[in-house]
């Protein structure tokens, strides 16, 4: 159950409820069940396998998307408890914002996006929209999860699609504070965490970090306080410093801007045109020297295009046959053929695949191996 909240909390009893309605449970919030219903989808369990920036099978020790969930579902209970906002709420959104991506992470949305252009497009969050709303099958009475309105709202308002469907949702006005949290709070962490598996994975030396003032002040702080701390154990620290640092910015930054705006309700943050929840302007040009660090050292990194080059590939050589072949899709893919067009349902069914079962997939239908 979440702590004392604010006037401007987004609160269950301010809720437009679900689609489909549902008797109250005896003692769990809305909220809690929408979080809970997140925990335990198939969709969610999948992210273990799913890349975040390396694929898994490099290292058992760098993030997936699902290690990725968890830290940025932490943090924003954290931040949303200080704040005042309601933390299931915000739990349940930063536990499901990554639901919609496909596999091989940037890499794979790319290809996926390119396929259906001409098709309704692909994006990540109107897919995971999509995945709630109808994908999922684990309730009798309904497709999907049923999740309460302000869930399936985060999606819209953090989608750069046009999808048309979206519209109903952005039509309530600026994103409440709660999903503007996990929005915020979900590139603070990748950020850090980015940097902890690239130098684990050896694709950068932390001399390389030298022009990178946070990891510099950073790092000298940890040292004052533990001289001669082992590689092992200094880059955690430093990375735990880092996350520190922005979330205490966070919180207070985003304080003053709901003062300064004299924020006093969910209706006064509705029509507020500019983001509350933010980091002070200091702190955004320190994230944005780490950001430029990751983009030229690690993103753009030989192995890790490399890759990207194969997961690319994959989802190419998948689709193209699929579309070629429609009779290798299984048969609960095959039987929306009929009503559907073929381009949706091959990009569901590729985009609901782990890194692992696609690759797998691919092997399946393009080795002379018989399949096993």
């Amino acid at each position: 159950m979440s702590g004392k909240h604010a006037a401007y909390a987004l609160t269950a009893n301010q809720s437009k409820g679900r689609h489909h309605p549902e008797p109250a449970h005896a003692f769990r919030g809305l909220f809690e069940r929408d979080r809970d219903r997140v925990v335990h989808s198939t969709a969610f369990r999948r992210l273990v396998n799913k890349t975040q920036v390396f694929p898994s099978p490099t290292n058992d020790h760098h993030r997936t998307r699902l290690t990725h969930t968890l830290e940025v579902a932490q943090i924003s209970r954290v931040v949303a408890r200080q704040i005042g906002l309601e933390e299931d709420l915000t739990e349940a959104i930063a536990l499901a914002h990554d639901l919609g991506h496909p596999p091989f992470g940037h890499a794979g949305e790319d290809e996926l996006r390119q396929f259906m252009k001409e098709h309704g497009g692909f994006e990540h969050n109107s897919h995971a929209l999509r995945i709630v709303t109808m994908l999922e099958y684990r309730y009798p009475g309904f497709s999907g999860l049923n999740l309460s309105w302000e869930v399936r709202e985060a999606f819209a308002h953090h989608s750069k699609s046009n999808d048309p469907s979206l519209d109903e949702y952005k039509a309530a006005g600026s994103p409440f504070l709660e999903a503007q949290v996990a929005d915020e709070v979900d590139s603070l962490a990748y950020n850090a965490h980015d940097v902890e598996d690239a130098l684990t994975a050896g694709l950068v030396r932390e001399t390389e970090l030298d022009d990178v003032p946070l990891w510099c002040r950073a790092h000298r702080e940890v040292l004052n306080d533990y001289p001669g701390l082992p590689a092992g154990t200094l880059i955690p620290t430093i990375v735990r410093k880092l996350i520190s640092w922005q979330v205490e910015d966070l919180i207070q930054q985003s304080l003053l801007n709901i003062a300064a705006e004299g924020i006093d309700s969910v209706a006064s943050v509705r029509a507020c045109p500019r983001p509350l929840i933010s980091m002070s302007e200091p702190m955004k040009s320190l994230r944005k020297d780490l950001e430029r660090f990751l983009h030229r050292h690690v993103y753009r990194h030989t192995r890790v295009q490399r890759m990207a080059f194969k997961g690319r590939r994959t989802i190419r050589r998948l689709f193209e046959e699929f579309l070629g072949n429609p009779v290798l899709l299984p048969i609960r893919y095959r039987n929306r053929l009929s009503h559907e067009s073929a381009h949706r349902v091959i990009c569901d069914y590729i985009a609901g695949m782990t890194d692992r079962y696609a690759r797998a997939e691919f092997r399946n239908l393009f080795s002379a191996e018989d399949d096993t």
